[in-house]
């Protein structure tokens, strides 16, 4: 088997594992009405944006949701406001690998939640490290899928392009964390509360 085709089928495995985790968690369906408003606020704000290239509000609204509801929900958000904006945008063989590298940033947040949730700069950090993740990522199904090879020097080429397109991605990004990041996270915390029964402490709910 060619290395073009290990790297897809191994993005798809991992995607397919995913929602298999997502649907057999603990609180999904308790969860389920704050993470289909959040697919349509990130769906939302990829359609407004689409005029501006690279500029993708999903990857700051699929870490706020994993900070404030836990990786699942972070990795349901990222995915299906990938699948769902695609049905307005275009689907395509690229719809799986953007539901995989969205799903990650989601999940992400929720393994760092403890860490974002007090700084907004580390908050911010992430946005851009995901915003320069994500193009490198689509880059190389683009290679493993299209070709013409999948190469370090072939990805040097094709990435090189894709640069300043990645620095507007996670420039949003940035600007969307700092701005509105923490203040929304307490609130999806306050929702989760009333949606999961849970009281939360003073330090959360001052937040």
């Amino acid at each position: 088997m060619s290395i073009s085709a290990i790297v897809s089928l191994g993005g798809l495995l991992v995607l397919l594992l995913g929602l298999v985790f997502y649907e057999r968690g603990r609180g999904g369906a308790r969860e389920l009405g704050l993470v289909a408003v959040l697919i349509a606020a990130a769906t939302a704000g990829r359609i407004a944006f689409a005029a501006i290239p690279s500029a993708q509000p999903v990857t700051a609204i699929a870490i706020v949701a994993g900070v404030a509801l836990g990786p699942r929900a972070g990795a349901a958000v990222g995915a299906g406001a990938a699948l769902l904006s695609n049905t307005f945008l275009g689907q395509g063989p690229w719809t799986p690998w953007q539901m995989l590298f969205w799903g990650l940033a989601g999940a992400s947040g929720g393994l760092l939640a403890p860490a974002l949730r007090r700084s907004r700069w580390a908050l911010m950090l992430l946005g851009a490290i995901w915003g320069l993740v994500f193009g490198a990522g689509m880059d190389i199904w683009q290679l493993a899928s299209f070709g013409p090879a999948l190469t370090l020097s072939a990805f040097i080429a094709v990435h090189a392009r894709a640069v300043p397109f990645d620095i507007v991605h996670a420039t949003t990004n940035v600007i969307l964390l700092g701005v509105a990041g923490l203040p929304l996270i307490g609130l999806l915390e306050r929702s989760a509360q009333r949606v999961r029964g849970r009281w939360l402490s003073p330090e959360e709910a001052n937040r």
